[in-house]
Order: C-alpha cells, then structure tokens, then sequence
C-alpha cells in the first residue's frame, strides 16, 4: 500500500515525529530511508523485502534483518534491483554515521568506560567482513582511543599476524594499550585454540615496550565476544 493512502498517524514519518524512533518497526525505519518504492512495489514492501532477503547461490547479496543490510557494502546493495545510486549512498551513509559517532565516544571517553560501544564500533568495522581482518585499537595512558588500524589480512579461515608490525605501530601512536581485534567471517565468535595463543603471543611482545593488551574482540554479523570477560587474558 502506498504511504500516501494509509492514515496519518500510521504513516512512518509522522508516527516517528510523534512517538518517537522506537515506536518504528525495522521495515517502517528503512522505509524512511528509501523515501519510495520501485515500479508496482511500494516502499514498504521493498523495505520489507530487502529486510527478509536470503543470499542466493548466484552471488546476489541478501541481509537477513536490519543488522545484515546495515553492514553491507555499496557493491553489496549495487545488486539490489530497485536500490539506485541515491538510496545506497544513504543506507551506507547511515553506517558511516554510526562509526563516526562511536568513534569520537570512544576518543573522547575511556574505552572500558563503555565496553558495548567497543564491540558495537568493532562490529561496524569488522562485523561484515567476508575475509578474516586483524585490527589493533591504540590507547593513550588514559585509555582513549588514539587510532585504529588494520594491520593483516587473511583468507577465509586464518590470517597471518606479525608481532613486530603491532609492536611498531604501538610505538608510533605511542600507545599505552591495546585493544586486539579481529573477525569471524563463518559467524561463530567463539575463540579458537590458535587466537588464545596469538593473543598470548602478543601480550608477551608488547608488555616488552610497556604496552598492555587490554582486551582481544571477536566479532561477527551481530555478535562480539571479549576475551578478557571470558577470562581468556
């Protein structure tokens, strides 16, 4: 049904205004961003269709919820039929905003301030990932975030980490901690025996330059799990 012939007060953008962000549903949140639907479909059965997408075996991209197309990528969304250049620039607008925000908390705040946010930046970084990524967030001696950077790249299943790169890049922030980082592309955020003792490994090196590592993040499409809260440290 077109936005136009439903009631006022169930049409998304004035049920927003008036209740507020959390009186929306995931399709009538995406449908505010789409703005229109596509020839014979209106915006909020594209937007529920994008929502309920399953990937194909043709390579076509699918999200499985609100989660998946937020993490997609511009060449993700290019597949989409009824997505034009307009509407993915502001799904992957949106996700860039996301980032930023949660990038300048966490410069500005202490990282275990608010460990959620740690695992929610990581995850919109990391989370989306279809090959293992190993990244390093920087912390100066009050526990802020001086930068992050991904360091290695892996194929699927494992990814090559090399101890004196991380302990270079350490000292040229100058850091006094680190968060360690990486993803799961298979989904599972459960640690292997190999990422304990690369995390083990790690920790030995820098505490060689004064350097603590803080935690170790795994993340994956919806999920992140910290080693240090698992007593994994």
């Amino acid at each position: 049904m077109p936005l136009k012939d439903l009631p006022p007060d169930a049409r998304p953008r004035e049920k927003l205004l008036a209740r507020g962000p959390g009186a929306l549903s995931d399709v009538e949140l995406l449908a505010l961003l789409l703005r229109t639907g596509i020839k014979g479909k209106g915006v909020l059965q594209l937007a529920h269709e994008l929502l309920q997408l399953k990937p194909q075996q043709d390579g076509t991209a699918g999200f499985d919820g609100i989660a998946g197309l937020l993490h997609a990528t511009a060449d993700d969304l290019r597949r989409i039929k009824g997505l034009g250049p307009a509407k993915r620039a502001e799904l992957v607008a949106v996700l860039e905003l996301a980032r930023r925000a949660l990038r300048q908390r966490l410069q500005e705040r202490t990282v275990f301030d608010s460990p959620d946010a740690v695992k929610t930046y990581l995850q919109l970084q990391l989370g989306a990932r279809s090959h293992e990524v190993f990244a390093v967030l920087f912390l100066d001696a009050q526990n802020r975030l001086l930068a992050m950077e991904e360091l290695f790249r892996g194929t699927l299943t494992q990814t090559s980490v090399y101890p004196r790169e991380v302990v270079l890049r350490a000292l040229h922030h100058q850091a006094a901690a680190v968060v360690l980082a990486h993803n799961h592309p298979s989904g599972t955020v459960q640690p292997s025996r190999a990422d304990e003792m690369l995390t083990q490994t790690l920790k030995t090196t820098l505490a060689l330059i004064d350097v603590r590592v803080l935690d170790h993040v795994i993340v994956a499409p919806g999920e992140a799990l910290s080693m240090a809260e698992r007593g994994l440290l």
